[in-house]
Parts: structure tokens; sequence; C-alpha cells
């Protein structure tokens, strides 16, 4: 009788293991009790007084010798800076003069001054100093001022590809591809002090959204670590080109680069992330990465609506969530057509399908079917596992329920026709 109704589960059996004797090694772990990494972690906390370093741009007026004054000539008044536009520094006096690349200040008729790491009151007084140890002004007159114009900055690239979303959960008829990959971001000039993670995450849009990951790579731009980058790929594919002349090769994942910085931004409860202040702090062309999770999706196919979603990036999603997601919802018949198979008893409402199966890949290309019983999952939380990437969901009718959806439609067919035939 089976073969006669085309019974699925013989005409296209697939072996699954019930989830309930699979190994925990095959599920991945919850995520629904992450909690967000404090924000200030990603930030620099800046020094009371702000200290001088190379490209800093002061404000300095020296009476007699910045501008210099003939005798008997009245005092010139020093000039007013307004700050830049989106600066948070007040207006400044004085004429302006970099910091050089070695820390120095050049000052006329003195020899130049190492003022990195010191403060405008520090500086002001090296400077007074300095005058009146050479015999240019007199103490009374060595009144120097000493004003920053403006704070040296970091030139950092900021890479982002959570800038367009196709996509907020997932949906059937939509695929990922090119939806949620496009790159945003560009050249972030950081303020000192604020040349930090968060900063320039803010400066480009804020925390990473939904089509992110939760965590930010950092590439530095020093020459050390892109050597070391680029060692670590050419020693790794080395390795695999010779373990492949085996034919019982199992190629292992690519493991982590350790020249990329990894910052996460969700841990466990009471994981305190080791983020040191150097892991934070940005110099001249380090990158900034957000990376989207177009790789981080579930497949539907048998009796679901066939289709590519995205899996929650916050909280878990199991089976049942999984199927409501695709447009099925537990008890509810097959949405297709001739979906209960045999003189359409779906359209009676016919007996729902009750078997899912879960293929889920496993190392060196392999695969395992995990079965999962409906009714079995409705009753009980530990018989709904959770959905992670890659996953393939097949939703199948039991042999016994499309046997039953056959003598329903049969019979309501045949109810039908007899109706008709007696008026």
């Amino acid at each position: 009788m089976a073969s006669f109704t085309g019974c699925s589960t013989l005409t296209q059996p697939i072996n699954g293991i019930p989830a309930h004797r699979l190994s925990p090694d095959f599920f991945p772990p919850p995520k629904n009790d992450l909690v967000p990494v404090d924000i200030a972690l990603l930030s620099l906390e800046p020094p009371r007084d702000y200290q001088l370093g190379p490209d800093d741009i002061l404000g300095v007026y020296i009476e007699g010798v910045l501008p210099f004054n003939p005798p008997n000539a009245p005092p010139e008044p020093p000039p007013v800076n307004f700050p830049e536009e989106n600066s948070t520094l007040p207006p400044s006096i004085g004429y302006p003069i970099a910091v050089q690349d070695d820390g120095t200040l050049a000052l006329p008729l003195i020899e130049p001054l190492q003022v990195e790491g010191l403060t405008l009151e520090q500086v002001r007084e090296k400077i007074r100093q300095s005058y009146i140890e050479n015999d240019i002004l007199r103490a009374e007159k060595a009144r120097p001022i000493v004003t920053l114009i403006k704070e040296r900055t970091f030139d950092v690239i900021v890479v982002r590809e959570d800038a367009s979303s196709g996509l907020a959960g997932g949906r059937g008829d939509q695929t990922l591809r090119g939806s949620d990959k496009a790159a945003s971001g560009g050249l972030v000039k950081l303020p000192a002090y604020k040349n930090d993670v968060l900063h320039a995450l803010v400066e480009t849009g804020g925390l990473p959204g939904l089509t992110a990951k939760n965590e930010v790579l950092v590439l530095r731009a020093s020459e050390a670590d892109k050597r070391k980058r680029a060692d670590f790929l050419r020693k790794y594919w080395a390795q695999q080109r010779v373990a492949m002349s085996d034919p019982c090769y199992c190629p292992p994942e690519l493991p982590e680069d350790p020249s990329i910085l990894r910052i996460p931004l969700r841990v466990r409860p009471g994981v305190i992330p080791n983020i040191a202040e150097s892991d934070i702090t940005l110099q001249d062309g380090d990158i900034v990465y957000i990376e989207n999770r177009e790789t981080e999706v579930f497949y539907t196919g048998g009796l679901l609506p066939g289709g590519e979603h995205l899996l929650p990036r916050d909280y878990d999603l199991d089976v049942l969530g999984a199927m409501a997601l695709a447009g099925q919802g537990v008890g509810s018949t097959a949405g297709r057509s001739g979906g209960g198979g045999f003189g359409g008893a779906s359209s009676v409402g016919g007996v729902p399908p009750g078997m899912l199966y879960i293929l889920r890949k496993t190392p060196c290309n392999g695969q395992i079917a995990i079965e999962v019983d409906l009714a079995k999952a409705v009753n009980d939380p530990r018989s709904r596992p959770l959905v992670q990437p890659g996953d393939t969901l097949i939703l199948q009718y039991k042999c016994e329920e499309e046997l039953l959806n056959f003598g329903l439609g049969t019979f309501f067919t045949y109810g039908i026709q007899e109706l008709l035939r007696d008026n």
C-alpha cells in the first residue's frame, strides 16, 4: 500500500539519527545568555592635561620676540585663532608653530626645545626659562603665551560590510549574496587620545549592525605585522600542498591569523575580555574591519518553502523557530500544491508533516542527518536542536501520515461525488 501511495519515506529515504542520541559535540553552544561588552573598554582614557606630540600645532606669543618688536615700539597684539568646524578646542591665541617629527619646537633665537610628552603649562615654563638663560628676555618681561590651535590626528581606515542589509531576519524568496555585502567607510582622522576603536566606529556609523559579526578586527599597518601575515599564509598553504598528496587527507579549518586582533563585542556572563589599551589604540594606517555574516545562513527544502535564511545574530534559533521563519508553522499542512499528495487531503486540513531532518556538515566534507520528531519537539525542549550556519532543513511526512492523508483525501472525494450524484 505504501508503494502505491508514493510514501516519501520509502521512495526518498533519509537515514537520520534522533537528536537525543547525538553527542553534544554536534550542537552549537547557546548564545541567548551572551552579554554585550562594556563599550568603555574600547575607548582610551584621556589624560587630565593634554600631552604634546609631533604634528601638534601650538599658538605661541612671546612679547618682543614673536613677533619681533623694535625698541620703543608698542607691542603688537597676538592673533586670535578660531577652531575648525566640529573641533572641541576653545579659541586660541598666538602664532602657529608645529611640533616637529622629533618632538621639538623651533622658536626664534634659541635652540629647538624638546616638548614631546609635556603639557602646555610645562612648555610655557620651559620657553620662559630658555629665553631668560640665554639673556634674551628679563625675568619680568618673559611672559610667553602657549595655547593649542590644533591637536595631532591619526589617519585610520575603516571598512564596514554592514552598510546595507537586504534582509532583517531572512526570507526564502531573497538570497543574501550581494545584498548585505556592500562595504562602506573610508579614511577617518582621529584626534589624539581619541584614536581608539570606539571613536573609529562612532565616526562611521556606530557599533556593527545585525548583518555584521559581533566582533571588530584590527589590522596593524606596521611592516612587521604585514610580514607576519604574509609569512603565516605562505607557511599554511605550503603545508596544505604537501598534505594534499595524501588521498585520505582531511583539510583542517584555516587557523587564526596571529597578526589580526579580534575584539569581541558579546561574551559569556562573568567573562571579562582581556582588552589592553594597546589593543584599542590606533595608529596611522591601521585598518578597522567589520566583517559581514553572509555565511551564517541555513537552507530549507522538502515540504518547507525552499530558500536561504539569515540566522539571528544575538539569540538562538531552534528548529521550530526556523520552520516559522521559513513560512511553515508547526502543525500546519505543507504549503505547496499537492503537499498532502493524495486526493486533496491538504485542502480539507489533512495531517501535517511530522518529521524534520537537519543535514549538518561535519569535518572532512562529511555530513550527518539529525532526525527531529516534531511531535516530541513541541512537548520537549530537549528535542529541539538549535540551528547552526550551513544547516539544511528538510521537512517530510512520516509514512503513516501520508497513508492517513491518502485515506482522508479518498474519503472526501468519494463523499462529494456521492452527494452530487444523489442530488
